[in-house]
């Protein structure tokens, strides 16, 4: 397997400034392109900008960041992590999308997917008890505009299309990909839309997901279509030695979930529950070579074309950041590749 792709996401986590303060958001896009223009010159092959409405998160518009990035950078694909399909129309996401995709020259692969937080509904006066026709609907019409010239499409969550044509028209194809989080219908709604699969894997040994990989083939075995690339979405940091990467990624860790969980009603998050999850679970935490060997043995036990590693967790500071992105690109992604072909 010599063809994997290896790329990063970000949620554009709010991070800390050295005197140990919150940076404001401006100053945190502005560091996420820099993470993208470094990612770029080091040769990781994505990166996946997630789309938040929460003061902990500075990305809200990822296409604005990408579009920026597209032009100070010449190879790295530019996508979401994810684009919250359902509180946005359709129509808008695609030429968002088809004119990000022309300025890059088709390095655009949008990440489509209902989110895992629901912010944005009543920010965009959209009602959560919708939230499966919401997705259902708007991932119907997004596929019409990526295949057809002139569309027409009625639903119930907004208004019908009568044989309409949405400009600008792709030039190039648009690589699209559909985020799950573990549901055995979303992932056979991938395989009926004929789009990419993405599993977002937060937690738990990344190879419990295999019966949904699974679940996916019988699939498109029944529907006749075509097996495409499959991908995953993991947290993750590398420093230089195992210990160095706990101790450097645990207080901003603690300090992200334990604000979730505060907001969702769970137990705190505990040192123990991280290391376990460091040992055995979904977070690729450690030396070059830990990591690497945990994206091999994901990737060959759920026989995937791609890995991203969220590479941003919490508020860890900027400069941390860099030089994890630097152990990605220069010594993760190489070991990776010789793994999986020897």
């Amino acid at each position: 397997m010599t063809d994997i792709s290896l790329g990063l996401d970000s949620f554009g986590d709010i991070t800390l400034d050295a005197n140990g303060q919150p940076k404001p958001a401006d100053a945190v896009l502005r560091d996420v392109v820099e993470q993208a223009v470094h990612a770029d010159a080091l040769g990781i092959d994505f990166i996946g900008l997630g789309e938040h409405h929460r003061d902990d998160f500075a990305i809200s518009a990822p296409e604005m960041v990408l579009a920026t990035i597209a032009g100070r950078t010449r190879r790295i694909k530019l996508g979401t992590a994810v684009t919250i399909l359902s509180t946005d129309d359709p129509v808008r996401v695609f030429q968002r999308f088809s004119t990000l995709n022309a300025l890059s020259n088709g390095r655009a692969e949008p990440i489509l997917g209902r989110g895992s937080f629901t912010e944005s509904y009543p920010l965009f006066g959209l009602d959560l008890h919708d939230y499966d026709t919401l997705f259902e609907e708007r991932l119907d019409l997004f596929v019409r505009l990526l295949r057809q010239d002139r569309v027409s499409w009625s639903g119930q969550t907004r208004t019908p299309l009568r044989d309409a044509t949405v400009y600008p028209r792709l030039g190039q194809p648009l690589t699209t990909w559909v985020g799950v989080g573990g549901s055995p219908e979303s992932v056979v709604r991938v395989a009926r839309h004929d789009l990419q699969l993405m599993l977002a894997i937060i937690g738990g040994d990344p190879l419990r997901f295999r019966p949904l990989v699974d679940l996916y083939h019988r699939a498109i075995d029944k529907l006749q279509t075509r097996a495409r690339p499959i991908g995953v979405h993991a947290p993750g940091f590398i420093a230089e030695t195992d210990e160095a990467a706990r101790e450097a990624l645990w207080p901003h860790y603690q300090a992200m979930f334990g604000r979730i969980g505060r907001e969702r009603g769970w137990p705190p998050v505990t040192k123990d529950r991280f290391l376990g999850e460091v040992a055995h679970g979904a977070l690729f935490v450690g030396s070059p070579e830990t990591v690497a060997r945990k994206i091999a043995r994901t990737v060959k036990g759920l026989g995937l074309a791609r890995f991203d590693l969220k590479y941003a967790t919490g508020p860890m500071p900027h400069a941390q950041l860099m030089e994890g992105l630097t152990l990605y690109g220069e010594r993760v992604i190489p070991m990776v590749r010789d793994m999986l072909t020897g």
